[in-house]
């Protein structure tokens, strides 16, 4: 994890006393456990969820069935609905989801391992990203999250202009 981009995107949420929150599939809190790496983080991070199963997703999230059967767990639409769920249920300004394949199993040819879908809910609304990594699954994932972490640093950036 980049340490530079994660101080300044905490600092740019200190700064606007912003809240932020994720939620997580496939890093299994690797996200929540950058933002809380940091003292002070409870300023700026209150709560996140990790929901490996589509149930979890469900009961949460608020993820609905039928963006899971007709899209599957790994696809933007989801990851909208992470976010949109998380940024709701912890009340939070910002909220990032990450949903994917981190391997080695579990790919298919439309989604192959280390496909990962990732949202971003704030005051603008919610939107969705599609990133494909390579490595092992442990490289995927720190992958996922610092793309996940880049994502808000240029979103707070934006903001902030």
């Amino acid at each position: 994890m980049d340490e530079q981009l994660l101080y300044a995107a905490t600092a740019a949420l200190a700064r606007g006393r912003l809240k932020v929150t994720c939620a997580e599939s496939c890093t299994g809190g690797l996200l929540a456990a950058a933002f809380t790496e940091l003292p002070g983080s409870s300023a700026w991070f209150e709560t996140g969820f990790v929901t490996y199963s589509n149930e979890a997703k469900q009961r949460l999230l608020g993820v609905s069935a039928e963006s899971l059967r007709r899209e599957g767990a790994v696809s933007e639409s989801v990851a909208r609905e992470m976010a949109s769920g998380a940024r709701a249920a912890a009340q939070a300004d910002f909220a990032l989801s990450i949903t994917g394949i981190a391997g080695p199993g579990g790919g298919s040819a439309d989604k192959p391992v280390g496909t990962v879908c990732f949202g971003l809910a704030g005051p603008g609304g919610v939107s969705a990203r599609t990133a494909h990594f390579h490595g092992t699954r442990g490289e995927i994932r720190r992958k996922s999250a610092a793309f996940a972490l880049v994502w808000l640093a240029q979103a707070l950036a934006d903001a902030d202009r």
